[in-house]
């Protein structure tokens, strides 16, 4: 059991209950509120769509040990992160 693993994995199924239910969108880094049509949507789609799958997969990742298993966290994490900002940039951003 990897221990390190299990705490992000807590920490960020933390911060998606911050994002995605109580809308703390001053959490999110790197984007122009002003820019932004709905927040309460912003912090929905990444509370429950980025920080709370990616939660689950750090604890699931953290009883089970195998071959390569960093690659596979960062190409899931990469892949994640280029699906929930591709659909933020095409939904939520002003135009």
């Amino acid at each position: 059991m990897n221990l390190n693993l299990l705490v992000i994995g807590i920490l960020l199924l933390i911060v998606s209950y911050l994002v995605g239910v109580l809308k703390q969108t001053w959490l999110l880094a790197g984007f122009n509120e002003k820019a932004i049509r709905d927040k309460a949507r912003l912090g929905r789609v990444v509370g429950w769509g980025f920080f709370l799958p990616l939660g689950v997969i750090f604890i699931i990742h953290s009883f089970i040990a195998y071959p390569y298993d960093h690659f596979a966290l960062t190409s899931l994490m990469v892949l994640l992160l280029l699906f929930v900002s591709l659909y933020i940039n095409q939904k939520l951003f002003e135009k």
